[in-house]
């Protein structure tokens, strides 16, 4: 316990420590950052360490989160709906059906030729028929208003609204993609999850309709109780506490903003820390264990191993999709360009083993600790590359060097998780 303590302490030092030498604005937003990256290691954490599950398209799951705070918190688009929004959706129904009456038509038809090739036609004819209904449709939205807006617009709710909608999205799309790739090996699990998540990121990038692709999507609202920094600056209370303590209104605001998400995302973090302790000590939670440790004990002990399979895919899918919301609340914009597996799949994945798979508490401190430091790599490296070559002579080597700063993000990853698969296999806190 004390030796928990003692890590997260020393986690916490690094950021007073960033805002003591660089700034206070700077350390909450790696703070921020490094919080949803510790929800994201929960939600990989329950995949892997529960269950043994390897995921390589997380990155999907945080752009669905990210597109749910668009169709729920963006602004309304004029015209969208009667330039068909509405024909769009219809569209995007009949898909679903047609996929599910072709599923229908595989178990009730008899096995053969007849059955395939009936399947095969109607798929074919249900296709041209939903084409038939998007295409126009879709390009009657993108021609609306294409400068400014394109796509289908959303209901203007508050950002929190979105956070639990993003969950849902995930988990839906984990449901579908585990019952189709659970059933394979462990590698084969990995390469569908990578391919999946590569056709969202793709989706968002090339579908204007839907959140207006690379043209990006901005002036997304802030999830109550924050404020923007203009309206804190205008407020008489705000500026009295200003004069106060002689502090700059613009700096004040920014870190009184920064302070809020932090509450938000510690209280969030919080409560999931408690329901995945309560799970984790539960029957079900020894259950999942006992299912990773030895998937044919368990199932010949009467457990249905897909199922539960199931289940904690779409459960740490959905903590995954939450922390996407979360994110793109913060920013106030999507991005999909952003979407990058490096950052959303390897590097949580590094926070999961550095901190320790299957204990809850060891994720967070892996995502706290390692959204630190790659974020403050960006700016450390840079100095210490500054300071390792003050004594070189002007040349190619020295600038060849400072150049070559910006890729110590990368080795500092790569040496750290090295250190702690050599002297901390299980983790800084292994699972118990």
């Amino acid at each position: 316990m004390m030796r928990n303590l003692l890590l997260f302490a020393a986690v916490a030092l690094l950021f007073v420590l960033t805002g003591v030498f660089q700034s206070w604005n700077l350390s909450l937003n790696i703070l921020n950052l490094a919080l949803l990256s510790a929800i994201m290691a929960i939600g990989v954490n329950i995949q892997w360490g529960w269950a043994g599950l390897f995921s390589a398209g997380i990155v999907g799951s945080v752009a669905l989160g990210g597109l749910a705070v668009v169709l729920v918190s963006g602004k309304p688009v004029a015209g969208a709906w009667e330039a068909g929004t509405l024909q769009i959706f219809s569209a995007l129904v009949f898909g679903a059906i047609a996929i599910a009456l072709a599923v229908w038509m595989q178990k009730k038809l008899p096995k053969g030729t007849n059955r395939s090739l009936a399947t095969i036609i109607f798929l074919l004819v249900a296709f041209f028929i939903y084409r038939a209904f998007l295409d126009p449709a879709v390009a009657a939205v993108e021609a609306n208003d294409s400068a400014k807006a394109g796509h289908i617009g959303g209901l203007g709710l508050n950002s929190l609204w979105a956070w639990p909608v993003g969950a849902l999205l995930a988990a839906g799309a984990a449901w579908v993609i585990g019952k189709v790739a659970l059933g394979l090996r462990e590698d084969y699990l990995a390469i569908a999850t990578l391919g999946i998540g590569e056709i969202i990121i793709a989706m968002l990038r090339n579908e204007d309709w839907l959140a207006r692709g690379v043209k990006n999507l901005i002036d997304l609202p802030r999830p109550w109780p924050v404020p923007y920094e203009l309206e804190l600056q205008g407020s008489p209370t705000f500026n009295e506490w200003i004069n106060v303590l002689s502090a700059s209104p613009v700096t004040a605001s920014a870190i009184v903003v920064k302070l809020l998400y932090s509450a938000l995302f510690i209280l969030v973090l919080l409560v999931l820390l408690w329901l995945c302790d309560r799970a984790l000590n539960s029957p079900w939670g020894r259950m999942t264990r006992a299912i990773r440790d030895n998937e044919i004990a368990a199932g010949a002990m009467g457990k249905n191993v897909k199922y539960r399979h199931l289940q904690i895919f779409v459960i740490g899918s959905a903590v995954v999709g939450l922390a996407g919301a979360m994110m793109t609340s913060l920013d106030g914009q999507l991005t999909p360009t952003s979407y990058m597996p490096l950052r959303f799949t390897f590097l949580i994945w590094v926070m999961v083993i550095v901190g320790g798979s299957g204990n809850n508490k060891g994720a967070i401190l892996g995502g706290i600790l390692i959204g630190w430091l790659y974020l403050a790599v960006e700016f450390l490296g840079p100095q210490l590359m500054g300071w390792l070559t003050s004594g070189l002579p002007a040349g190619q080597l020295k600038t060849q060097l400072a150049e070559s700063a910006a890729h110590m993000r990368l080795l500092t990853l790569g040496l750290i998780l090295l250190l702690v698969l050599r002297f901390a296999p299980k983790g800084l806190i292994p699972e118990k």
